[in-house]
């Protein structure tokens, strides 16, 4: 996957860019591990209330889900191999997770707003 670099609150990230439906349906699945300055960002062609489970995710995990503007609209902490849906608390058009705690360790919260990387505005076409 293509990779862009992020300033999520104090900390800087290298996330992944899931921007095709293959690559946002795979997600994290099935891996054992991820760097800590490191995730990935899903980016949909529009927004719309999502919801993402935990199917066959090995990595405890953080879920932030962002509007067009890259505002937060909500913050959650997932459990490995929980298939209970996390809805988005708003219309949201990116996803961003990292490993579980990064989060907070970056210090950012609801209604914070994100600058999305020009590489991963939109999704690929």
């Amino acid at each position: 996957l293509r990779v862009t670099k992020m300033r999520i609150g104090s900390q800087n990230f290298t996330l992944e860019i899931a921007d095709t439906d293959a690559t946002r349906t795979q997600g994290l699945m099935g891996r054992k591990s991820m760097p800590a300055d490191h995730g990935m960002i899903f980016v949909f062609p529009d927004e719309q209330p999502r919801a993402f489970w935990m199917m066959n995710t090995h990595i405890p995990l953080d879920l932030i889900y962002l509007d067009a503007a890259g505002r937060i609209l909500s913050i959650h902490q997932l459990k490995p191999f929980d298939a209970t849906g996390v809805r988005s608390e708003g219309a949201a058009k990116y996803a961003i997770e990292l490993n579980q705690g990064a989060a907070a360790r970056a210090g950012i919260k609801k209604g914070d707003l994100l600058t999305i990387p020009k590489e991963a505005a939109e999704p690929a076409r």
